[in-house]
């Protein structure tokens, strides 16, 4: 099932059940959704494909859990909890992350298949990663194994 039948499904879903918080988290998500294929339209592009749609509920994580850090600093713990909140209805759609060992696997594999042998090598070991990867590795953590894979 496409993402974009999993955001109609969960809206109805949530809307049933009367959860009003992941009702309005859903909402935002397809706000924020359309904006990107509105975007995209100079381009010739009615709809972003999947992973452009990943890539902007990478974005939409990120940007919550930068909130959600400075209202905990601010002593601001209910809009803290929302933002958490967020988070987690937005990381529902994501594909499930690679763990530590399986990156480890990952970054051996695509060094052995480059042929890497130094630091200089390290852009050809990520984009085989990010070839392969993309959707399922943090690529911020793939980068410092790959250094320490190198010897860097």
């Amino acid at each position: 099932m496409s993402l974009r039948a999993r955001f109609t499904e969960s809206l109805k879903a949530a809307m049933l059940t009367k959860d009003a918080a992941r009702t309005s988290a859903i909402r935002m998500i397809l706000a924020k959704l359309k904006d990107t294929d509105i975007a995209a339209r100079p381009a010739g592009v009615e709809q972003v494909p999947e992973e452009q749609i990943v890539a902007m509920l990478r974005g939409m994580v990120k940007s919550r859990r930068e909130s959600e850090a400075m209202y905990r600093q601010g002593n601001r713990p209910e809009l803290a909890e929302k933002e958490a909140a967020e988070i987690a209805v937005i990381e529902g759609f994501l594909p499930q992350q690679m763990d530590e060992a399986a990156m480890r696997e990952a970054v051996a594999a695509a060094v052995a298949e480059t042929g890497a042998v130094s630091v200089k090598d390290m852009g050809k070991v990520m984009a085989a990663l990010k070839a392969r990867h993309a959707a399922t590795m943090d690529m911020a953590k793939a980068g410092p194994m790959v250094k320490a894979a190198l010897g860097g």
